[in-house]
């Protein structure tokens, strides 16, 4: 334990050394793979799929705020909607706009939980984040799972039904707005996940914000359970796709990465919690204190060698 409390320390003191130049590159590697996702799945612009283009953007993103790379992966996929057909773009539009009314109200902070939420589905862990969110974030962050979960399968319906979109050229405006509608709001495999994960996102929040022993470790337990739960009711109600043991092995590696984030931001030592009683003018005042899991910095001895004559 000792030695991984030395990898902590070092991997903590490395970034804060750092983070005046890590931070930048990494927003600009979120950046660049993320438009580059988007331009791989629904490349549909020509403009836009270039990786030039992707390059200049994504170094621009990296001094910008984090937000800036959310705004402008949702202005490719809506050009690339374009491409693909006017209503097409009209309903991605409409829908960015109330996304990012809710995301921009209530949980303009989780930026990166919004952007890597797709990726995380095309990975099959989804649960990851839910799970990450509730640990780190406000309970409000199952708006940035819930929008991102939506920008998945709408990415997804694109990239799938190209050509039938294309197929409704000599019909009406209506009939192309129904049938994307349908195939977007009426997914009921996304609107299981969206339950199943904000859920999630809220019972690992309450739970590890509770005054006992072990409280994040039960939130990520039982942040898991109760995801499957609601896929389990999903599944039966809807009859939807979702593979259960896909589900199960994804829940499971959801956990292990809960661990690791309990390691690094909050592994305490609860055998020697001390309760602490004390008192001012007005109030009594009981306190419960844990100690956190900590090592000290190894002493270095320098010892001087003089040169007998």
């Amino acid at each position: 334990m000792s030695s991984l409390l030395e990898l902590r320390e070092l991997i903590r003191n490395v970034y804060s050394k750092t983070e005046l130049y890590l931070t930048p590159f990494l927003k600009f590697l979120l950046s660049l793979f993320c438009l580059l996702t988007i331009n791989a799945q629904i490349g549909y612009m020509d403009r836009l799929n270039n990786i030039m283009v992707v390059l200049v953007i994504s170094l621009l993103c990296s001094f910008l705020p984090t937000n800036c790379i959310v705004i402008f992966s949702a202005l490719f996929i809506i050009a690339h909607m374009y491409a693909v057909s006017l209503e097409c773009a009209v309903f991605g539009l409409g829908l960015f706009l109330v996304m990012f009314l809710l995301y921009f109200r209530f949980a303009s902070k989780d930026a990166v939980i919004l952007l890597l939420v797709p990726f995380f589905f095309a990975m099959k862990i989804p649960y990851v984040l839910a799970i990450a969110a509730g640990l780190l974030f406000s309970p409000l962050s199952f708006i940035s799972v819930a929008c991102g979960t939506v920008v998945y399968y709408l990415l997804g319906f694109i990239s799938s039904n190209y050509s039938a979109i294309q197929a409704f050229e000599d019909e009406s405006a209506v009939a192309r707005f129904r049938y994307i509608i349908d195939n977007i709001i009426g997914n009921k495999e996304m609107l299981v996940y969206i339950a199943a994960l904000s859920v999630m996102v809220i019972v690992v929040y309450l739970l590890r914000r509770m005054s006992v022993e072990y409280a994040w470790s039960i939130a990520i337990v039982a942040g898991a359970f109760v995801g499957a739960v609601v896929i389990l009711m999903g599944q039966m109600m809807y009859e939807t796709e979702i593979s259960i043991v896909g589900m199960i092995l994804g829940l499971l590696v959801a956990v292990l990465v809960g661990i690791v984030i309990m390691f690094f931001k909050f592994n305490v030592d609860y055998s020697r919690t001390e309760f602490v009683q004390f008192e001012d003018d007005e109030y009594y005042y009981y306190v419960k204190a844990v100690p956190k899991n900590s090592v000290s910095k190894p002493e270095r001895k320098v010892k001087k060698i003089t040169s007998v004559v």
